[in-house]
Parts: structure tokens; sequence; C-alpha cells
């Protein structure tokens, strides 16, 4: 262990006596910490430069005072108890007060801690409905674990700078076989670039395409993170109303503000399961969506992030295979089927927009780990993924119909269900006496953690300009997370909560 220490041979002062009051205040303010080793003599002298008698005076001194101590064939150790004389009569200032630096935040700097919000861990519940994971038990860990120390142990190429920044290029080949067959998506490999989840997609999206002011139209309610990366480049939102059959495209208009002064850049939609209602954009709206896009030279983000999960209802392509003026650039993240830890989401934007989409991720994070790639690229090509999606559609479908009977048997038509054919949640108006927070207070007081809808909502209250019906209520909406709790858990969770509400 090398100890950065600053020698000074000009000062009057020897240069073993700045040593040994060097160490001396390092081991009395808690730099170097009872029972310590400290490096040996030769060592030291080699790194600061000093000959080792200069430094051996300074341990002898230090040893003799009770600072250090020598242990036989083992090394100098600082003393695991100090004398009680040492730590009376020295004084030691711990900690110089500063006036710290003025520092300006930039212009985005001041839009990031305006339109964020305050980081926290996840409130503890004994069952908890929050939306957000996946069934992390049931994923094969003994097969990933093989797949991994495979790829461990086979080579050194993932230690190494990859050579295409869009990803690892057997990964983009099997995404773009599995899209082509899942989702009905159009695209190469080439068009494929592989990111840092939904997150860096839509942040690349943001940084390539989108100038402070640009109009951005969103589903209203919609994905809240989604929401706050838009805001955090000072886009302009415009908050678009959804019903059963998804986005309202008649409220988007002609693409212009109502004083006309900024056209709509972009289009964010989740079609295939809209978050946070649940509704799927049907066909006569995704075709009716394409057309507006195409009349008014906007591009439509597509955010398919929980597509593979429908229990019923025959899959509908999604908007990017339906496509054919290259409006659409498409997101999709394997948080959802497979683990949020993995980060692996990817992109399939416009074969024009490949060369600057690369050159942005580049300047974003260079490159994810190839490892992980690896062994995607393997659990995918082999059929792993699709096997594992076939599983859970199944474990995920029982649960789900456990949910909806247990909220219909203790609230009957006192709840009403929404969104509840795909995805991994389901949204659940209430009517109940009771304000959002009171319902989810009560309901954390008995162990039961709930989600309520109303963040989703771009404004807190309801107006004509963002929902057709400006008497609509808001309140008492929920999210009901269902795929990390079993059927007992789901219909426990559902009785505590009647309970707890006093129904």
């Amino acid at each position: 262990m090398d100890l950065p220490i600053a020698l000074d041979s000009q000062l009057p002062q020897p240069l073993h006596t700045q040593l040994y009051e060097t160490l001396r205040q390092a081991v009395l303010t808690g730099r170097l910490l009872p029972s310590q080793r400290v490096p040996s003599t030769r060592s030291l002298a080699q790194s600061l430069g000093i000959s080792r008698t200069t430094v051996t005076q300074s341990y002898e001194q230090l040893l003799s005072e009770g600072y250090l101590q020598a242990i036989a064939g083992s090394g100098t150790y600082v003393c695991a108890q100090l004398p009680d004389d040492l730590l009376c009569s020295t004084q030691v200032e711990l900690n110089t007060k500063q006036d710290p630096l003025p520092v300006k935040l930039s212009q985005q700097g001041t839009r990031l801690t305006q339109a964020l919000f305050s980081i926290s861990s996840e409130p503890q519940s004994v069952i908890s409905f929050r939306y957000g994971r996946p069934a992390l038990k049931d994923f094969p860990v003994d097969l990933w674990r093989r797949l991994l120390s495979r790829y461990c142990t086979a080579g050194s190429d993932w230690l190494d700078y990859a050579s295409d920044f869009r990803g690892y290029f057997p990964l983009r080949e099997a995404i773009a076989r599995y899209v082509a067959r899942a989702r009905a998506v159009r695209c190469d490999p080439e068009q494929i670039i592989i990111t840092n989840g939904t997150q860096q997609a839509l942040d690349l999206v943001m940084r390539l395409l989108i100038d402070p002011g640009d109009a951005i139209a969103v589903e209203d309610p919609g994905y809240l993170s989604a929401r706050r990366v838009f805001l955090s480049y000072g886009a302009d939102l415009r908050p678009i109303p959804v019903d059963e059959s998804g986005l309202r495209v008649e409220f988007l208009g002609n693409g212009e503000k109502k004083n006309g002064d900024k056209k709509i850049r972009l289009v964010y939609v989740t079609p295939s399961h809209q978050f946070p209602t649940g509704s799927t954009l049907s066909l006569p709206r995704r075709l009716e969506l394409l057309a507006w896009a195409q009349q008014n030279n906007v591009l439509i983000l597509e955010d398919d992030y929980d597509s593979e999960y429908r229990y019923g209802d025959r899959p509908i392509p999604a908007l990017q295979g339906l496509d054919r003026h290259h409006a659409v650039i498409y997101i999709s993240t394997f948080s959802k089927v497979l683990f949020p830890s993995l980060r692996i989401g990817y992109l399939v934007v416009p074969s024009h927009l490949v060369v600057p989409f690369t050159q942005v991720k580049w300047l974003s994070d260079r490159q994810l780990p190839t490892l992980e790639q690896q062994v995607l690229a393997e659990f995918i090509a082999d059929g792993h993924l699709e096997r594992h999606i076939r599983k859970m559609r199944s474990r995920y479908d029982q649960r789900r119909q456990v949910l909806v009977q247990a909220l219909k048997a203790h609230f009957g038509d006192r709840v009403r269900v929404l969104g509840e054919k795909a995805g991994l949640h389901i949204m659940v108006k209430m009517d109940i006496a009771l304000g959002d927070e009171e319902i989810i207070r009560r309901a954390a007081s008995d162990g039961i953690g709930l989600m309520s809808a109303r963040p989703c909502y771009l404004n807190s209250s309801c107006n004509s300009s963002c929902n057709p019906d400006p008497k609509a209520e808001r309140s008492c909406e929920f999210i009901f997370g269902y795929s990390e709790l079993d059927e007992p858990q789901i219909q426990a969770g559902i009785s505590r909560l009647a309970k707890a509400l006093e129904l």
C-alpha cells in the first residue's frame, strides 16, 4: 500500500521529522486505522523517493512513543489501542471548515433539478402491489450461470474494448430475428443499437433530436420516467388523452400549438400496453397515427416495454412493422422479460439515422459489458428466451386472474379494472370516499404497498386540453403489479386491503 505523503526538502525541518509528524497525524485523525498494516521501510522509501534510513528513523520514534507496533515475521502495524495520555494531550484538528467554491449549474443542470425528483428507496411492505419487477425467483439462474462461465473461460475478448459501438453483433442479429418473429418489427442488425436500458435509449433520442422548447406529444396519463427525461431536456410536453383504444389521435390536431409558434417534433406512445391504463392502441388508431405522422413530418417513439405478455387477445404488430415511411423509432428492453439488473435495452432506428445515433451512443458510454451481451445473444439464439416467456406468460396469467377475481370478490362494483389482458400490471379505479394518500396510508399500516396512478397524469387538474371530459375524476386510481406475488399472497393482500379500507 502506497501512502500519499508530501515531503519538502526545502523546509528547515528534517525529512524524517516531517515524515514522523505526517504519520503521527494520520494515526490520531483516523486516516490510518487501529491494527492497520503500514508499508515496510523499504517500500515506503522507494515510494517517496527518500532513503530507507530516513524512514527507519521516523518509524523508530513512532514505535517508541506507542503509535506503531512491530510484529516479528508479520510487519509493522498501527497500535490497536493508543495510550490514554497520547489521546488526551494531543489536540488534532479533524476537519477544517471551508466555504465551497461557488458553482453555477448549467441550463440543463437547472432543468434537471427542477424536473426530476428525490430518489429514495421503496418502502418495505409485507405484500407489495407496486409495479416494477418481473418474477425474479422464476428466472433460470443456473442456466444463466453456466452460460456466463462458458464465455468467461472461452477467451478474453470480452475484456477488451468493443469494435462496434452499436453493441455486440451476434446479439443484434439475435434481436433482429426475435423482434421480427414476435413483434413483426422490420429491421436488420445494422439498425439496432444496444443501450443501457430504456432510460438511456430515451436519453439518446433527446440528445439527438430535441432542442429546448421543442414540443413532444405524450399520452396522458403516461409513463412518468419518460416524461422526466423529456422535461430534463427542456421539452414542451403536450398531453394527449387515452381511452380503451389507446391514444386519441384526433387530439394531436395538425401538429401545431394553438398559437402556432411550435410544431410537434415527436410523439411518444406505449401502444402495445399503454402505461398505466393497460389499453392497446387499436389497429385503426395505429394506421391513423402513422398517417398523421407522415402528413405532419413527425417522428413516433414507440416504447414496447412488455408486449410479450398478452392473455387471450391476438397480438397486434408493432407500429414500427406497419410503418412504411421510416417515421418510427422502436424502443424495448429485457428488464421485464428477464431481470432488471441486466440493463440491456435496444433501439431500432430508421436506416438514415443509424450513423448519428451510433455517434451519440459512443459519446454517452462507449459500450455495454460484452460478457452479458454474449450470454444474452446465446440465450436468445438457442430459444431460451422464448421458452422462458411462454412459461412466465402462463404463470402471470394465473396471477392476473386471481388478482382480478379477488378485487371483484372483496370490492364488487366499487372497482373497475382496466388493462387486464396484457402486461404485468392492471389499473384499478376505486369508488371509495377516501383520497389516494389516505388509501395508501391505511394499506401501508397493514403491510400492503400500493402505487397511485395520479403522478402519471401530466396536469394536476383536468381540463379540456388534456382530457375530453373536463369533469373526469382522477383520484382513487391505482396501479396493481402482480408479477412478483404468488396466488396466496395476492388473495391475502386484497383481503387485507379491503379490511384496511373498512370495506
